[in-house]
């Protein structure tokens, strides 16, 4: 049996090659999971679901999800968050104009009554809604910073049912 020994230089490019494709191919799945969400969203809208969606996404998917609201005839406004990301704010036009006059800066320094009225518009749960704001409204008087809350504060607690609690 004979063997052959592969030069380092072409050794080392082969798995740079592999090292890339297995990049692209991620890159690939995070492009089909974020089209996804999107056609889920979009979906919903179509259904009457829900009036309008916040979809953020990296800042490189914004062509395609743009061109897909728009090759449906969907309203749509821009929010870059960060360097990387995007907010896009789809749906009826009318909720869109409001979105426009109060979502003028990041959300996380929206007041608890934008950050209410967002959420609602969203169709969140409104009573979620009503703790977090009464939360955010308690933080704020207290001279917290509006971004008082959290992660664990946001989301509901889960029940467990092994401890007897429900």
């Amino acid at each position: 049996m004979r063997t052959t020994t592969i030069p380092t230089e072409i050794r080392a490019a082969s798995k740079r090659g592999q090292s890339e494709a297995r990049f692209d191919s991620a890159e690939r799945q995070q492009s089909r999971a974020a089209l996804k969400v999107l056609m889920n969203h979009i979906y919903e809208l179509n259904k009457g679901v829900r009036h309008m969606v916040l979809f953020t996404c990296k800042k490189k998917y914004s062509k395609l999800a743009i061109q897909r609201l728009e090759s449906q005839g969907i309203p749509y406004l821009l929010q870059p968050v960060g360097q990387q990301n995007l907010n896009v704010y789809f749906g009826r036009r009318e909720c869109l104009e409001a979105i426009r006059l109060f979502v003028t800066r990041p959300l996380n320094q929206l007041t608890p009554e934008e950050d209410f009225i967002l959420g609602a518009m969203l169709g969140y749960d409104i009573c979620a809604q009503c703790k977090r704001y009464c939360k955010r409204k308690d933080c704020a008087s207290r001279g917290q910073s509006q971004n008082c809350l959290g992660f664990a504060e946001v989301l509901p607690v889960l029940a467990d049912p092994r401890q007897g609690t429900m």
